[in-house]
């Protein structure tokens, strides 16, 4: 059992209203959870704030209140805890209550816009292959060695996240990969974490339906502040954000990069649809994956395995069998000789590495028709650039829904539509249903043409009015090109 004070350790308190002393059962932020026992903290959310539910929680059970402002009549019996910051107060607690599991085990935290997933999921994938006991926090899945959780968000609530690493310390997990989104960041649901490393991939336009300008979705993204100088702070300097995230971190500093000098350097020999050929530093290595952006994160892989004691030949070896991540690049090649690939590129620069990369290996012999789309009740700035890139860079484009959640697909089509210059007008097409979308893509390509679906990826559904449907945009277009075959 955990005592009160025991889990206020390290946390920054204006007050004390009663007992710290008490044993503690649990914690939770959400009222409905609370049992007879437990502390309840009060968060300020976007849409909900917790101080309304205080009552709720007592009634349920609470014996202790965490808050940024204590109730003006107080219980008996109620022990309350003001702090300036519920979200970072709990981080830092949750850590307690669970015995600070990140001290043992070494986590690796990997942030920017693009390319988390891929790096997080490719060094568990590369670590497990060594012989190692792995743990992976990721948008795609939870893995605590060979146990896998789904995933709700890029980065869990600070609760969720020390649990699974207490999960982790019990199967006895050395190192742990995890993405650390911006929202993540903001909410402070990784303080309080001892990170060994973190990665810093790169930076664009994302999620400024939260962060009201780009700056602040830059300053943000600097969880390398917090680093200790027993870490490694890992950056690509070719994006010009990169040297920014080490400006102020007391960790080992360590760059990699394509195009500038860095600490680790690599140079594509050759790029194909069967992979990639580099020279990274002074070793040739082959990799199943594709696209001058897998090179950065091929690279961004071996740095952070050598900075983590692995031996080079071994990383070049492991490098060599990893396998690409669900959804992102994910192709097939039906019989009739399509080339169908599925990845998550919902930002304007994922797209625009993607289509890039496609071209760049195709030999323009053939279409390229893109099925894209943007979610609903998110960042709408984004939309005119995504149809701009989409209709510039392929044969062919479908827009179609993605995620429409609580917006009119139309509406949302509309904005997309907006970025298409005059001279692209006739390349494009809308059709909001996502599997006829598809469908008309398939029914369109040609054998050697390569259709891109882009925006959803891994997922596997649609939310639209609050509901979630099952929808797979692989397990679709498998299924329409084999339908097609007959």
């Amino acid at each position: 059992m955990n005592v009160l004070k025991d889990i206020l350790y390290k946390v920054t308190l204006n007050a004390v209203v009663g007992n710290t002393g008490m044993d503690v059962n649990n914690i939770h932020f959400d009222s409905r959870n609370i049992v007879k026992g437990d502390v309840f903290v009060a968060i300020r959310g976007s849409v909900v704030d917790g101080h309304n539910y205080i009552d709720v929680a007592i009634k349920n059970g609470a014996t202790a209140i965490v808050c940024e402002a204590t109730p003006e009549v107080v219980v008996d019996g109620i022990t309350y805890v003001e702090v300036d910051n519920s979200s970072k107060a709990m981080a830092i607690m949750a850590s307690n209550f669970y015995g600070v599991p990140s001290e043992n085990l070494k986590l690796v935290g990997v942030t920017g816009t693009n390319g988390k997933t891929t790096v997080a999921s490719l060094l568990f994938q590369l670590f497990k292959n060594a012989g190692f006991k792995v743990g992976l926090l990721s948008t795609v899945k939870i893995m605590v060695d060979t146990v896998e959780y789904k995933a709700t968000h890029t980065t869990p609530d600070s609760l969720t996240i020390n649990k699974y690493l207490k999960e982790m310390n019990a199967a006895g997990v050395e190192f742990c990969f995890m993405e650390v989104s911006s929202h993540g960041i903001h909410q402070f649901r990784t303080e309080g974490l001892h990170f060994e490393g973190g990665i810093f991939t790169n930076l664009s336009h994302d999620h400024l339906d939260y962060h009201n300008t780009f700056a602040e979705y830059r300053d943000v993204k600097n969880v390398f502040d917090g680093l200790p100088s027993t870490a490694f702070a890992l950056v690509n300097t070719d994006d010009k954000n990169g040297a920014i995230m080490l400006q102020n971190t007391k960790a080992k500093k360590q760059t990699y990069a394509l195009k500038g000098y860095a600490d680790y350097k690599a140079q594509i020999l050759e790029n194909r649809l069967s992979g990639l050929l580099l020279k990274v530093n002074d070793s040739e290595v082959w990799t199943r994956l594709i696209g001058n952006f897998n090179a950065y994160n091929v690279l961004a892989i071996y740095a952070t395995a050598e900075l983590l004691g692995l031996e080079k030949v071994e990383i070049l070896r492991l490098i060599s069998d990893l396998e690409s991540v669900s959804g992102r690049f994910q192709y097939l090649i039906s019989d009739e000789k399509i080339t169908a690939i599925v990845d998550y590129a919902h930002t304007p620069d994922a797209l625009k590495n993607v289509l890039e990369t496609i071209n760049s290996i195709r030999t323009k012999n053939e279409e390229l028709i893109t099925v894209v789309g943007c979610g609903g009740d998110r960042d709408k700035t984004k939309r005119p650039k995504m149809g701009h890139i989409a209709t510039a860079l392929s044969t062919k484009v479908i827009f179609t829904s993605d995620n429409p959640r609580s917006e009119e697909p139309q509406a949302i089509l509309d904005d997309i539509e907006k970025g298409v210059e005059p001279q692209n007008f006739k390349k494009a097409l809308t059709i909001s249903d996502r599997k006829q979308a598809i469908k008309a893509a398939c029914q369109m390509a040609q054998p050697n043409d390569i259709i891109l679906i882009a925006g959803k990826g891994h997922e596997d559904y649609q939310e639209i009015k609050g509901e979630r449907f099952h929808f797979d945009d692989y397990e679709t277009v498998q299924e329409i090109l084999k339908q097609l075959q007959k």
